[in-house]
């Protein structure tokens, strides 16, 4: 599914380069749980750019589906980021007056999709992201913090991407509410197929994954399988 061969990433601000990415090459298959870890200031946050769509690299490819990323055009980089990914934020980026539903459905509405299915699908994203049901009606700032990221969570679904591009999405949380938001990650891996791509800092939120890509200095210094992967299927909402 993905496939970086080579990646560069230089920014350029006058005569100053200042190189972030350094022959970066790695595939990542369908269905794959995938943690890319790294300190701050490794690459990492400039990589999952790259694999988002968000940015492109100044030298190599980025092969999603068989097509070179690299090479696309603004449209079609927009249709890649609408169709076949979803992300999920630290911040959660939720509009705090607006209803559970009108969050979810949001990215329907510029979809130019129907009201009915526009609902029907967010309580579909909702219900794979392990909201109560109760919580559906509320504003989300009237949410505690792991309910609004499986808020964010669901609005990143509601497109059914192939692949979800979570950024330290457990970052404002506590450790138990943390785990709560993981395991909705494992169960959209294991249960939905989703290619989940997580980025991190910590080691502990890492080695809830299957496999681990460690970056440093803006090069990949291990990638190798989880054998000692976390689950979390013991903490309720």
């Amino acid at each position: 599914m993905i496939e970086c061969v080579n990646l560069y990433k230089t920014y350029v601000n006058g005569d100053v380069e200042t190189p972030v990415l350094k022959d970066i090459s790695f595939k990542i298959e369908a269905g794959e749980f995938v943690a890319i870890m790294g300190p701050s200031g490794s690459g990492k946050s400039t990589l999952m750019h790259i694999l988002g769509a968000l940015d492109t690299p100044t030298a190599g490819s980025y092969i999603l589906d068989g097509k070179d990323v690299s090479k696309l055009s603004d449209d079609e980089l927009a249709d890649i980021r609408k169709n076949k990914i979803g992300f999920v934020f630290q911040s959660f980026n939720l509009l705090s007056r607006a209803t559970v539903l009108r969050n979810v459905a949001l990215p329907l509405v510029y979809a130019g999709v129907e009201r009915a299915e526009r609902e029907r699908r967010a309580i579909e994203a909702l219900t794979a992201a392990g909201l109560p049901e109760d919580r559906f009606s509320h504003l989300s700032n009237q949410l505690s913090g792991g309910q609004m990221q499986r808020v964010a969570i669901a609005r990143a679904l509601v497109n059914n991407p192939s692949i979800i591009l979570a950024d330290e999405p457990t970052g404002n949380l506590d450790t138990k509410t943390g785990d709560i938001v993981l395991e909705t990650f494992q169960q959209l891996n294991k249960k939905g197929g989703h290619t989940v791509i997580l980025i991190t800092h910590e080691p502990y939120v890492a080695e809830h994954a299957e496999r681990i890509i460690h970056i440093q200095d803006g090069m990949i210094v291990s990638d190798k399988k989880n054998f000692k992967r976390i689950e979390t299927h013991h903490y309720k909402a």
